[in-house]
């Protein structure tokens, strides 16, 4: 059951295969949920966790709805998905960086086999982020596409620089347990839906 869950709520969980879909969520769709029902088919995992930031270091706080009302946006998106959990850990961790959330998700849930999602669009941009080749070598990652951010993200740095670490075939059901760098590319239907659209289209409305 899909649940705002407090960090000590998950110290449970035994050896489980877990996507981590992280962002803002400002507000979710069903784009997300996308994601997510993909990675639970084709990466075997157990769960996903959407993964409410408290805020995005790289945009400005403009705009940026109270975490508790992005979290609920993402419970409404998932609906009552038994293998999908909303989840603020991040705001317990007292994290800022992707980089620094991994480590600490990894130090508190060592028999939990994190795998780390998002879409082309951020693949796109991730060498803007902090230490962003740590995140390649904590955990395997994948990377779903995105309209008009596939071709770019592939041609990128980062997919430049883990060419050689990028997965296919069998080995893409296999990710959650290979060793990083590792890293996959689903060539999915491109949902065009995005969280700045659907806030444009709210101010339209009001204003």
């Amino acid at each position: 059951m899909s649940a705002l869950l407090p960090a000590h709520a998950l110290g449970f969980v035994p050896r489980r295969r877990v996507g981590l879909l992280g962002g803002s969520f400002n507000p979710a769709h069903e784009g997300h949920l996308e994601i997510a029902l993909i990675a639970l088919k084709q990466l075997a995992l157990d769960e996903v966790w959407f993964l409410v930031s408290p805020g995005n270091p790289l945009k400005s706080g403009d705009g940026m709805a109270a975490l508790d009302a992005r979290a609920a946006s993402a419970r409404r998106v998932t609906g009552a998905h038994p293998l999908v959990r909303i989840v603020t850990i991040e705001a317990a961790l007292g994290t800022r960086f992707t980089a620094d959330t991994l480590a600490a998700l990894r130090r508190r849930f060592r028999r939990t086999r994190f795998v780390w999602l998002m879409g082309a669009d951020n693949l796109a941009q991730i060498p803007a982020w902090a230490r962003w080749s740590h995140i390649f070598h904590a955990v395997p990652v994948a990377v779903f596409a995105r309209p008009n951010y596939s071709v770019r993200a592939l041609a990128g740095k980062a997919a430049r620089r883990f060419s050689t670490a990028r997965r296919n075939g069998h080995r893409v059901r296999l990710l959650a347990s290979d060793s990083p760098p590792a890293w996959v590319f689903f060539h999915t239907r491109l949902n065009p839906a995005s969280a700045s659209a659907i806030r444009d289209a709210r101010a339209r409305k009001t204003g």
